[in-house]
């Protein structure tokens, strides 16, 4: 596959993000959440859809 460079850029800031925390999934999500509530854009959050179960046929 031939090198992206906007795939490879965006892969270096989320390396360096979580470096910066350790690579400590909870610091991670609380710093992008108080990023989100910082930033004044709306962030839109849905409810999950619900999974009908197989019927066995």
């Amino acid at each position: 596959m031939k090198p992206d460079p906007i795939v490879d850029e965006v892969r270096k800031v989320r390396e360096a993000h979580a470096a910066k925390f350790k690579y400590d999934l909870l610091a991670i999500c609380s710093d992008l959440r108080k990023k989100e509530k910082a930033s004044g854009h709306l962030v839109v959050s849905r409810q999950p859809r619900l999974r009908l179960k197989p019927t066995g046929s």
